[in-house]
């Protein structure tokens, strides 16, 4: 069995952060959890606006507890908008359905976290993480 290491965790945040700047985006909050959902790294740029790693945990949170990314959270709560409310609820608000946040898997498919990124939209934080993925040699699942 895999798992995601702090190294990983901490390339995978520094790459992501890279692609950031090289798209010129505001400053970002990436967050990392393992596959039970613990943080295992987190940055928070300096300028980053409050909330950012809050809103980063969650994607990240979220993508992990439903295995799949945030962007097929964020399509499947269209379709079933009280059952997701009930999931934050029920998670004291850490379940958040947003995109970008990008489930880490492994080279066989298993799941070893997520990353979630706040602080630019939904498809710049969602390139960030798969590119922060890809760069430490793991696998970014952003199906939706």
């Amino acid at each position: 069995m895999s798992l995601l290491t702090l190294k990983q965790a901490e390339v995978v945040i520094d790459q992501a952060l890279a692609k950031a700047r090289q798209m010129q985006l505001p400053p970002l909050a990436v967050v990392v959890v393992d596959d039970s959902g613990y943080i295992k790294a987190v940055k928070r740029e300096d300028g980053a606006s409050m909330f950012r790693v809050e809103i980063g945990q969650g994607k990240a949170w979220g993508a992990v507890a439903m295995g799949c990314s945030s962007r097929a959270l964020a399509n499947r709560a269209k379709q079933n908008p009280n059952f997701f409310l009930t999931l934050a609820a029920t998670s004291a608000g850490r379940f958040l359905p947003q995109q970008g946040g990008v489930l880490i898997r492994d080279a066989r498919g298993a799941v070893l976290g997520a990353v979630g990124i706040s602080g630019a939209s939904g498809d710049e934080d969602e390139a960030c993480g798969a590119y922060g993925v890809e760069q430490a040699g793991l696998k970014p699942d952003v199906s939706g």
